[in-house]
């Protein structure tokens, strides 16, 4: 039933109380089919919304977001996925429509940091992708429908209370909006930049091919970072965020946040990590977390315990060599940030993880040294001009 109010359990923790949503005129542009959505549900909702929507507007696929505390842990259009992204997001022979896919991507970026999810689909959610959904711990989901037998399947996650939430596709925002702080109002436009192939003309390296992939790929990390707690730097690969790097205050721990989350990506489909020997009926959080901890180095003892219980039998670790190698090969990555960069350190560091493309605002008093640092990588860069901060 549509609504002008909803009132909330309490704010962003349990002792902010009262707590409602509410539109000074008109309706709320979504209503609760099942459960009743939080405080950080709805803001993880709404951005989560507003940038599957935009990814579909720009590049014409499905589109779905995971999304963890009003930052995307994982985004992505409906490309296919091969085999061995199917086994490493436990897909395996699952049907997979193209709105599934994106959402198989979205959760397998980094599927420790999906746990727990709030799910945004830029289309009706159809039967294929709630039952891709049904395993995993999500809180809830928002999509402009659902298909009944898909809202079936979601109505019985959570012993009945998932929260599924149906929001308005043609809902247009005001082009002015505020946020209150500290009992003090601000007010500003509304951030209607939607990236085109048309922004990425200005390229500034020696290198200047510009493939039709690297370009969606360039698009999707560009909104991807619209939507995500700044400084951020974004890295994507095939369709998907493969590593987020949000809210940090200098952009090298972004680039370094970022990339080695794109490296445990890469690293989860190397054939020691798929043929990793789980403990039978384990599911896929424990699975998750055993992965990220076989892939990490020097862990605690009490973590190492921990970890080697959730096998069979212990796997032997991935040396230093076998790492370095294995991520050697992998070339062809995007890399997106927010706002310019101040030094070629994250340059440096991107290279390391397979990016051959960049795009980035421009703007540093060290533009020249960035781009040096770009060519001396063979790397493409595009400086858009537009910065993407969003706090």
């Amino acid at each position: 039933m549509s609504t002008s109010e909803l009132t909330l359990r309490y704010g962003m923790n349990p002792h902010q109380k009262p707590a409602r949503v509410f539109v000074n005129q008109g309706i709320l542009p979504f209503q609760p089919l099942n459960g009743t959505p939080g405080y950080i549900n709805l803001l993880d909702a709404l951005n989560g919304w507003q940038l599957v929507r935009e990814l579909k507007q720009a590049l014409g696929l499905p589109a779905a977001a995971s999304f963890k505390h009003v930052s995307p842990a994982g985004a992505a259009v409906g490309v296919p996925l091969n085999d061995t992204l199917r086994q490493a997001y436990f897909v395996g022979e699952m049907e997979l429509t193209p709105l599934a896919a994106a959402y198989a991507r979205a959760r397998g970026a980094d599927r420790v940091s999906s746990f727990g999810d709030w799910i945004a689909l830029s289309d009706p959610c159809d039967e294929a992708t709630a039952r891709l959904i049904k395993p995993e711990v999500s809180d809830g989901i928002i999509a402009p429908g659902f298909t009944p037998e898909a809202l079936a399947i979601l109505k019985a996650k959570k012993g009945g209370g998932y929260r599924i939430l149906q929001i308005d596709p043609d809902y247009a925002p005001p082009s002015l909006e505020q946020r209150q702080v500290f009992g003090v109002t601000l007010e500003q436009g509304h951030n209607d930049y939607l990236p085109t192939p048309a922004d990425l003309t200005h390229i500034v390296t020696a290198n200047t091919t510009l493939p039709e992939a690297a370009q969606r790929d360039i698009i999707l990390a560009l909104i991807a970072l619209k939507y995500t707690q700044s400084n951020s730097v974004c890295y994507a690969y095939q369709g998907q965020i493969i590593g987020m790097g949000a809210g940090q205050q200098s952009r090298i721990h972004c680039t370094r946040l970022a990339g080695t989350k794109a490296d445990l990506w890469f690293l989860r489909q190397h054939p020691r990590t798929l043929a990793l020997p789980f403990r039978p009926k384990s599911g896929r959080p424990d699975k998750d977390n055993a992965t990220d901890q076989f892939l990490q180095d020097n862990l605690p003892p009490a973590e190492e315990a921990v970890w080697r219980q959730a096998f069979t039998e212990t796997p032997i670790r991935l040396t230093q060599e076998e790492k370095r190698g294995w991520l050697a090969q992998q070339k062809g990555v995007t890399l997106g940030s927010d706002a310019f960069f101040p030094f070629r350190d994250s340059l440096d560091r991107a290279q390391q993880s397979g990016v051959s493309y960049v795009a980035q605002p421009g703007g540093s008093l060290r533009d020249e040294d960035v781009i040096a640092a770009a060519n001396e990588h063979n790397m493409v860069m595009v400086m858009t001009g537009t910065r993407l901060f969003h706090h």
